[in-house]
């Protein structure tokens, strides 16, 4: 295995998690909603950068993923509400209400809430192992919420924390609608639009929203948390695939949570013990559930990056070619078993 992938993977994980304490520390200064605009500015920001890097500097013959065009923006819309206005500004209300620790490891309930969503709206399916997944996360959730200064459970800080994940579950399942288009393309138009109105639902509320180095350290915190780290999660997904780059991020949260400890100095009562215990075992539960069975794709024609490696384009090209290449191509129908999640080649019926 290349270890470069794994690097890339490994720092995205890193600066995605220490945004949540780091965003604590901010609030005290900035209100939740001014904050929440100012990542994503600072995501917009530092992927603009990133784009005109690569174009300088990148090679000529990169893979490229197809732009949006008008038949995505309803989808991407949808996303922006609900992952870039709603889910961030949720996130930091419940953040200024418990604990950097506490709220570290219930982001790791995202990935059961983007599958819950993906069962219950768009009908997928979700065999034993989710579901004891998430009965495990849910019991972690309710030790999380436990408040061990003040002897009491902090529950309207855990349910905004919980709308946030339902909301970012959403975001998942609408992109994914999308997923084979320019991912920079819809983190950049993401940023500046989800940015740019919670920034002015701030001003318009009278919130607080320093002109001084609270806003600087905003935008920095979005650049590297929310934009650099999308780019390397990105990279790593050339090398290590959707599951294995996904299994390696979900230690994002942990990640936080011992920077929560280092950096915020939090005290962690012995009832976070068995809420961490349970929440490890949730994730472990969803990295190594398996799905195989007999299914069909149907024929169908698009365009995006892909390499002929992963079993699902075997079409012929004339002369040499590059992995990973783009182009529009044809998908005969096929009937097969081997071993797959949901992904833009497997939302199928069960």
């Amino acid at each position: 295995m290349q270890k470069r992938p794994l690097f890339y993977v490994v720092f995205s994980a890193v600066l995605f998690g220490i945004s949540t304490p780091l965003s604590k520390l901010l609030i005290r200064d900035i209100s939740p909603v001014g904050l929440a605009g100012l990542l994503y500015l600072g995501a917009f920001l530092g992927l603009t950068v990133y784009s005109i890097g690569k174009k300088v500097f990148g090679k000529k013959n990169d893979a490229q993923d197809p732009p949006l065009n008008k038949r995505d923006i309803g989808w991407l819309a949808g996303a922006i509400i609900a992952g870039g206005i709603l889910a961030p500004i949720c996130l930091l209300l419940g953040l200024s209400k418990i604990s950097g620790y506490s709220a570290s490891l219930l982001l790791n309930l995202e990935g059961v809430a983007t599958a819950m969503i993906a069962v219950l709206i768009f009908k997928e399916n979700a065999g034993r192992i989710i579901w004891l997944a998430l009965a495990s996360m849910t019991l972690a959730g309710v030790l999380l919420s436990w408040q061990p200064g003040q002897g009491r459970f902090a529950l309207s800080g855990s349910l905004l924390i919980l709308a946030s994940i339902i909301c970012w579950g959403i975001d998942n399942n609408l992109t994914r609608n999308i997923s084979d288009k320019n991912p920079i393309q819809i983190a950049k138009i993401k940023g500046i639009v989800a940015g740019s109105f919670s920034i002015l639902l701030a001003l318009a509320l009278r919130m607080k929203v320093p002109v001084d180095m609270t806003l600087f350290w905003g935008l920095l915190l979005g650049a590297l948390s929310y934009g650099l780290s999308l780019v390397l999660y990105i990279k790593a997904l050339g090398g290590l695939g959707a599951f294995r780059a996904g299994a390696f991020f979900s230690f994002a949260p942990f990640i936080g949570a011992l920077a929560s400890l280092l950096i915020l100095r939090e005290s962690v009562g012995w009832v976070l013990i068995p809420g961490t215990i349970f929440m490890i075992l949730g994730v472990v539960l969803v990295i190594n559930e398996k799905h195989e069975h007999h299914h069909r794709h149907e024929k169908s024609t698009h365009t995006h990056a892909h390499e002929h490696s992963d079993g699902h384009h075997g079409h012929e090209h004339a002369g040499d070619i590059r992995e990973p290449h783009s182009h529009e191509h044809t998908h005969e129908e096929t009937r097969h078993i081997h071993g797959h999640w949901p992904d833009s080649h497997h939302r199928h019926s069960h």
